[in-house]
């Protein structure tokens, strides 16, 4: 229900300490929102992040997925793999092969998604609400303002549609995940699990769902660190509170290495 508008505050502070950004709208999202179809789907949202990757010849990337976009990791890694540095999943959710979104969604959610879209969606797309803010724990009314208007109507299919990949793939590739705690939502706690279990960096930030939007300067510190880290340094690693208004130290480019962060 985002798009890449929602990252302009971690991106100007990312760019300001030498990484190159790339913040793309998913199709049918944001202001590619005129591309809301009912054909837009997972694979849809696969090919634009692989395109991205290839036109712009991008390499040593650091994936940052935020809340949905996380059942995209697997395809993408699937498919270009060779050009990831990392994957961050920042308040998203994780799936395995087979799984979709509401399967790994708390049975009550998946159906009041299937609910809203046969309700207010014409069967096939999720209709944005300040319903939305609510669940997500937006409560700053500047921020409510901001992100309100800015909501798009969300396909159903993205939900759905099951994803198939080989998990060899993404196990290639050094994973993190970030949480967020105040408040948290319950939701993601089977996925935070699942990053636990599988023994990933993790990392708490106290904010809400959207802490891009609420915490920007936070948010880019924990995505510097986590892409700064040595990868010797992988084994062993447990959570980490980052309170507000500290840093995790300076940001550097890293052996020229891009960061790309989607929603």
């Amino acid at each position: 229900m985002h798009g890449g508008w929602c990252w302009r505050g971690v991106r100007e502070r990312l760019v300001a300490s030498g990484h190159d950004v790339y913040a793309p709208t998913l199709t049918g999202q944001g202001d590619r929102r005129q591309g809301l179809t009912p054909e837009v789907g997972v694979a849809t949202h696969v090919t634009d992040l692989t395109d991205l990757l290839w036109f712009e010849d991008l390499r040593d990337v650091h994936l940052v997925l935020h809340s949905y976009s996380g059942v995209l990791a697997g395809p993408v890694a699937q498919e270009a793999a060779k050009r990831l540095a990392t994957v961050t999943y920042l308040a998203a959710f994780i799936v395995r092969p087979g799984q979709s979104l509401l399967d790994v969604e708390p049975p009550q959610v998946a159906q009041q998604y299937r609910e809203l879209a046969a309700s207010g969606g014409d069967g096939w797309r999720v209709p944005a609400s300040p319903a939305f803010l609510e669940q997500w724990g937006i409560t700053d009314p500047g921020l409510r303002a901001l992100v309100g208007p800015r909501l798009t109507d969300f396909p159903l299919r993205c939900t759905t549609d099951p994803v198939e990949f080989d998990p060899a793939a993404l196990d290639g590739v050094r994973q993190s995940y970030i949480r967020h705690t105040q408040p948290p939502l319950p939701s993601l706690a089977a996925s935070f699990e699942l990053a636990v279990d599988a023994g990933w960096q993790t990392r708490d930030l106290p904010f809400g769902h959207d802490l891009m939007l609420a915490a920007p300067a936070e948010t880019a510190a924990v995505l510097a660190a986590i892409a700064e880290r040595p990868r010797s340094d992988d084994h062993g690693c447990r959570a980490v509170d980052v309170p507000l208004g500290t840093s995790t130290g300076t940001q550097r480019d890293i052996h020229s290495g891009r960061r790309t962060d989607y929603e």
